[in-house]
């Protein structure tokens, strides 16, 4: 039921979308640029016809209309300010109506909606604390579905005006990741100036969740007053990705008494119904970052309820550590400032004590169960008897939240004894940089939680005897070690390990003869096959402006730049051979040009032998022999036969000294950008290569026409090495290693613990990762699986959190 508000206020709330439609409206022609650069981009580079044509395609097409989308879509933008929503108090019945959707508008729908994911996959909290404050202007219970406010709105937009500009829906499918990387940033940013925007203005300076907490009546055994503090959106946070259709992780808690993910009101965030088009990635991230705000919220609730029974002490936080009430300097400041340092005090000492008894427990000679079951029984000790004297509501919530989640992860009987007591060992300086720094439980990406989930993912696909005495092991301890020596560092000392745990993993999973010989094979058959594409590029470009036979040119394209890359691969760019191999390219335009002369026509028959002598040592070093070769020296002897009887004008020496010239120093005019594609990758190019045989490696190429999608090869770049997988291969399913790859990121190594190697190009990985035929053996990353059973408990009995 809405409530009437001022005029102030409703002109306030209106400013507040002008101000955002201005700051997102200015990116659009940034972002059609940048779609622009990218499609000139890959109209340029090779590969097999279908997809140049195919890119050359998309280029004309954008060119033609960008400036009509950009401007419809600027136009449309600023109206959308003023465009009526839905009467607000109608209610949802009277608004609810099924009716048949066409193909191309469900199509649409779905583009849109990936956008969308996207930008509240980012902008959660922001757009969560924005949509409280116009609501609180407004009097409403909920934004219109059509609110400028909302991602649903821009990305709706966006697509829309595309359609109408002429564009394809498949041309803004190849782009989606450009238009993501441009706007979502910008999106972000406007949400945090209009909440600044706000707050300057006094609205909601410090967001008061209590009006949002419902009690919810005792069920079944309860108890018999009210029921558990419920967070309107908790239960879209645990359920409403899965409900979209994306599969529900293994072990995960189903929570009850939530509201339903039907009902998104307050700060539950909003995400598109239509969510089945997004990657498996991103449906994880969503809801990965879904739990942490659920948890957020929940706690933050809590310590909201329990502020407005008591009697405001200027000492009680919230969960982002600030004191409602008292600005800085005012009352309280001081007081607080002494009981939190009081408090770290006790966590240090807490950590000393505790490392002194697991020092004891893991030299001891109990079994592996009991000295887990020790080390847990006496963290949650130290645990409660810091929350005894926590001085802060929000630190007691911290301190219970950090115990439960280690308690969750120190039951995962899937890390190996020896590494989990040093897991154990990362409870109390987790919990110190907590207390310190509240971000810890609103962001994937803080420092902590990264290196948990890091160790983490990589100790679990391995058995005990493979870790004890291990170097990964020893890195483990090591890492521990170093965090407890730094305790007032915060988060700069797990940062620091953390990038020093993955360089060691770089080192580590790729140590063994058989695999370093397998990396130095693909990342030489990458390279040569980077070189050749490069090569065959330059050749273009120099006989692009001369009179050269097709035939010849065919031959220098497709056989002779592989020849020079291989041989600047094997003997150096400017060793004796590759420079004599530079020189025959030249050497064999010259020679098929007419030869109007006698003197011209001499020398040809004098250099001739030679000539093809080195044309044969070229093919021969690719491999290609025997009849092939044949072929192509019979074909070159025809065309310089034609040649050789030409009367037309030959090509001027200047130009044949400028191409040798150039052709010498052929490294100089290449990039090293790695995006190479289409690598003609097999088991024959490798032994090929080097000699080597290719048995063990099991080779698994790109194939015509298995373009993957965009989000999915963006998923495959950021595979993490150490990450264990299941990989259905012919039939045949084996639990392997992600371990190394390749600078150009064409390239990924694969691992099993038996030795066998799985050697994959991007392409069919990404291929691989749609079809579900390579799988992460761990849905969810270690903290957040932990983060979902501590919100459980706390859900059964929320009483806990502050008890």
């Amino acid at each position: 039921m809405s409530i009437a508000r001022s005029a102030s206020s409703l002109q306030l709330a209106r400013e507040t979308r002008e101000r955002f439609v201005l700051a997102t409206g200015g990116v659009i022609a940034p972002m059609a640029q940048a779609i622009r650069d990218r499609l000139t981009q890959q109209a340029s580079e090779m590969g097999n016809a279908r997809s140049m044509q195919e890119s050359r395609d998309d280029f004309v097409a954008f060119q033609g209309q960008a400036s009509h989308w950009v401007a419809l879509a600027q136009s449309g933008w600023r109206k959308s300010v003023g465009a009526p929503g839905a009467a607000p108090g109608v209610s949802s019945n009277a608004k609810l109506r099924l009716e048949l959707i066409d193909d191309d508008a469900m199509e649409s729908s779905i583009l849109s909606s990936r956008l969308a994911q996207v930008i509240h996959d980012k902008a959660s909290f922001e757009l969560s604390d924005l949509r409280l404050r116009i609501q609180h202007l407004e009097g409403s219970s909920e934004l219109d579905a059509h609110d400028v406010l909302r991602p649903e709105s821009l990305a709706k937009l966006l697509v829309d005006q595309w359609l109408a500009a002429g564009l394809s829906r498949t041309l803004w499918a190849r782009v989606q990741d450009t238009v993501q990387q441009h706007l979502v940033g910008v999106v972000v940013k406007a949400y945090e100036d209009a909440n600044e925007f706000l707050i300057s203005k006094g609205v909601m300076p410090e967001i008061d969740l209590k009006s949002f907490v419902r009690r919810t009546g005792a069920s079944g055994g309860g108890a018999g007053g009210g029921g558990p503090s419920t967070v309107p959106g908790s239960a879209y946070a645990a359920g409403a990705v899965h409900a979209a259709g994306a599969p529900q992780p293994v072990g995960a808690v189903q929570r009850q008494g939530f509201d339903a993910p039907s009902q998104p009101r307050g700060f539950a965030p909003s995400v598109p119904a239509m969510t089945t088009g997004g990657s498996p990635l991103m449906v994880a991230r969503q809801r990965a970052q879904t739990a942490l705000l659920s948890l957020k919220r929940f706690v933050a609730a809590r310590i909201g309820a329990d502020v407005s029974n008591a009697s405001s002490s200027p000492t009680t936080t919230g969960m982002d550590g600030r004191v409602p009430g008292a600005g800085p300097g005012g009352a309280g400041d001081g007081s607080s400032r002494a009981a939190s340092k009081t408090f770290a005090g006790l966590i240090a000492e807490a950590e000393a004590a505790y490392r002194m008894a697991a020092t004891q427990y893991m030299d001891g000679s109990g079994e592996q169960a009991t000295v887990i079951q020790q080390a847990s029984v006496d963290l949650r000790r130290r645990s409660a008897e810091l929350k005894k004297r926590a001085p802060t509501t929000a630190d007691k919530a911290t301190v219970e939240i950090v115990a439960l989640m280690f308690q969750a992860i120190l039951a995962e009987e899937r890390i190996p004894f020896s590494a989990r007591v040093w897991f154990a060992r990362l409870q109390m300086p987790v919990l110190r940089v907590a207390i310190a720094e509240p971000e810890f439980f609103g962001t994937l990406q803080h420092p902590a939680r990264m290196l948990i989930d890091r160790m983490g993912s990589c100790v679990m696909g391995f058995d005990a005897a493979a870790i004890s005495g291990s170097a990964l092991e020893g890195e483990i301890r090591r890492v521990v070690q170093v965090i407890e020596q730094y305790p007032e560092t915060g988060q700069r000392v797990f940062k620091l390990v953390f990038d020093e745990f993955v360089a060691f993993l770089n080192r580590y999973l790729t140590q063994s003869d058989a695999t370093q010989r397998v990396m130095s094979v693909a990342q030489q058959v990458e390279q040569k096959e980077t070189m050749a594409i490069q090569y065959t590029i330059e050749l273009r470009k120099m006989l692009n402006d001369m009179p050269v036979r097709e035939e010849i040119r065919e031959f220098l394209f497709k056989v002779w730049a592989e020849v020079l890359a291989i041989a600047a691969l094997r003997y150096g760019a400017q060793g004796e051979q590759t420079v004599m191999l530079k020189r025959v390219a030249s050497e064999l335009v010259w020679a098929a040009s007419a030869k109007p002369n006698r003197a011209d026509r001499a020398r040809v028959i004098q250099d001739l032998p030679q000539l093809l002598q080195r044309l044969r040592l070229g093919m021969t070093l690719l491999g290609i022999i025997d009849e092939p070769q044949e072929a192509h020296i019979k074909t070159i002897g025809a065309t310089l036969s034609d040649a050789f009887l030409s009367k037309t004008e030959a090509i001027p020496a200047a130009k044949i000294e400028a191409m040798a010239e150039r052709l010498a120093h052929l490294e100089d005019f290449v990039s090293d950008d790695g995006s190479a594609s289409n690598l003609p990758l097999d088991a024959n190019s490798i032994e090929l290569l080097l000699g080597m045989d290719a048995a063990s490696i099991e080779v698994v190429a790109d194939i015509a026409g298995g373009a993957p999608a965009e989000d999915m090869l963006a998923w495959a770049h950021e595979l993490e090495v150490g990450n264990w997988f299941m990989l259905d291969h012919n039939d045949r399913v084996s639990q392997v290693q992600f371990v190394w790859r390749s600078d150009r990121k064409q390239l990924h190594l694969f691992a099993t613990t038996d030795g066998r190697s799985f050697l994959i190009q991007v392409g069919r990985l990404a291929n691989y990762l749609q079809a579900g035929l390579l799988v992460p053996a761990e849905e969810e990353t270690l903290t957040v699986r932990a983060t979902r059973e501590a919100l459980a408990k706390l859900d059964a009995n929320p009483e806990r959190l502050l008890n």
